[in-house]
């Protein structure tokens, strides 16, 4: 189990280091590892407000927080999350759609680059108002605060660069995770007996992979080590769960 939680400590500095939470990382990570999936999703949320508020202070800090777009995402997303977080689903289904949705970043990690400041587009009210919708249903359902669906999409409409979609990204998993820990509060929510031990380690990966990806570390980098770990865990939850 020592290799759980050293695991876990990467999964978080790697996480944070470009912007995210690292609930599907953790979700992975509880999937290989047996955790029941009853305790899966509210302890990744959990991980999840820790891990992404250091990574938002970070990143704000650094000013590059675009308010208004994280407004409107925000606004729409919160309240599907909430009813995204009282839906359960078959344990079979939830494995498959998360190894799917781990696709997401997968993609963005390899295949997506930052655009440059003169490539940028004004973003879509009406775009964004539907992208928050769907992402925070999803991020409610499988227990993720949906930073790597919605990352991606603002990278491909050029809404934002690398650094200004990390920001509004770990600001959309805070409130994300919130409001599905709220839905999942009106069925009941289970969490794993050694969840203090899980926010320490993930706090502390979390804190270093912020500050060191904000100021230091080569993003193109640390991209692509993190993709490299999700496609083995998509690989896992897709083809190789009973």
């Amino acid at each position: 189990m020592e290799w759980f939680y050293i695991i876990l400590f990467f999964v978080a500095f790697l996480y944070a280091s470009v912007g995210h939470g690292g609930a599907s990382g953790y979700l992975a990570l509880m999937v290989l590892y047996g955790i029941a999936p009853q305790e899966m999703k509210s302890t990744a949320l959990i991980l999840n407000l820790f891990v992404s508020l250091t990574s938002f202070i970070q990143y704000y800090r650094g000013h590059f927080f675009k308010r208004n777009l994280f407004l409107t995402v925000a606004a729409a997303s919160i309240p599907f999350a909430f009813i995204g977080g009282a839906i359960t689903l078959d344990d079979n289904l939830y494995k498959r759609v998360l190894g799917m949705l781990l696709l997401f970043p997968i993609i963005r990690f390899f295949f997506f680059r930052s655009p440059g400041e003169d490539e940028l587009k004004p973003y879509n009210i009406f775009g964004a108002v539907a992208i928050g919708a769907v992402v925070g249903l999803l991020s409610g359902m499988i227990g993720i605060g949906g930073g790597i669906i919605l990352s991606p999409l603002l990278i491909l409409l050029k809404w934002t660069d690398q650094k200004q979609t990390a920001a509004i990204s770990a600001a959309f998993i805070f409130v994300n995770s919130l409001s599905g820990l709220g839905g999942m509060l009106t069925r009941g929510i289970t969490f794993s007996a050694e969840m203090w031990l899980y926010i320490v380690v993930a706090f502390g990966g979390g804190l270093l992979g912020a500050y060191l990806g904000s100021k230091k570390l080569n993003q193109e980098a640390l991209k692509h080590v993190l993709a490299t770990v999700l496609l083995v865990a998509a690989y896992k939850l897709l083809f190789t769960t009973a």
